[in-house]
């Protein structure tokens, strides 16, 4: 089940709507982004990052791929902007990609059901999730988390929060931080496969990319010398254009970064 509601779009080439849809018995929420042309395009699900109001999908920011030629369906997460259930950083709520990718796969406008999986920051460690277990056409993480305990050990300030939501800390409960941990599983994933990181990262740390480069060897990387967590919009225009074409089949990323 899915209800669209038309919603305020940032752009005139793409129509937005607010989604409601079921996962693992809970009705959750996102955004569904569309080109205005009325063609077929592949699907593009969009993994954010943060937890609760933190990292919330914005929709310029999906509207962005959109306008590149997808179909792009952002979920929210459960218990986010009126949804059911409760956010757990990976656990559970992993069901709301999936749940997300499937529906997305039947869309009448994506093309041939191929759906392509991105995820940005803790949203690295749904894609990966999420590639492992759905039939990605590839899969990118910009700046993601790949593992939680290494998350867990070099933010101090979700510390917290982490111990709340999981169950407390690797120590006390290390089945929980394996579990939303899939670099073992990740050899599996037979979908190209892009790494996006800055080098100066402090928020997620580039180990998270060099973990999932050696867990995946058909894994291609982009690494920036000179950014952090978040690039400047002229540059992160770029990446988006170079990384539609990717997705796309063109998989040379000769390109000057300004």
């Amino acid at each position: 089940m899915m209800d669209c509601v038309p919603y305020p779009s940032p752009s005139p080439r793409v129509r937005l709507f607010l989604v409601r849809y079921r996962s693992g018995g809970l009705m959750v929420k996102g955004f569904l982004a569309e080109p205005s042309d009325g063609q077929l395009h592949d699907g593009f699900l969009y993994l954010r990052g943060g937890i609760k109001g933190v990292g919330m999908v914005r929709p310029s920011r999906i509207a962005e791929f959109a306008a590149e030629g997808f179909i792009v369906f952002a979920p929210f997460y459960r218990g986010n902007r009126g949804g059911e259930g409760n956010e757990d950083f990976a656990g559970e709520d992993r069901e709301d990609a999936f749940s997300a990718f499937d529906w997305l796969q039947q869309h009448p406008r994506v093309n041939n059901g191929k759906i392509h999986v991105f995820g940005f920051s803790r949203g690295g460690v749904m894609a990966i999730l999420t590639a492992i277990h759905r039939p990605a056409a590839s899969m990118v993480t910009w700046g993601g988390v790949s593992d939680m305990t290494l998350t867990y050990e070099e933010r101090p300030d979700m510390r917290r929060m982490m111990k709340r939501v999981i169950g407390g800390s690797p120590a006390r409960a290390p089945d929980q931080y394996e579990w939303r941990t899939p670099l073992e599983e990740a050899s599996h994933i037979g979908a190209p496969v892009l790494i996006i990181h800055g080098r100066l990262d402090q928020n997620v740390s580039v180990e998270h990319a060099y973990k999932l480069e050696a867990a995946v060897p058909h894994a291609e990387t982009v690494y920036f010398d000179e950014y952090d967590h978040y690039i400047p919009p002229a540059v992160n225009r770029q990446i988006v254009s170079r990384l539609a074409k990717w997705m796309k089949g063109d998989n040379e990323w000769e390109c000057q970064w300004n």
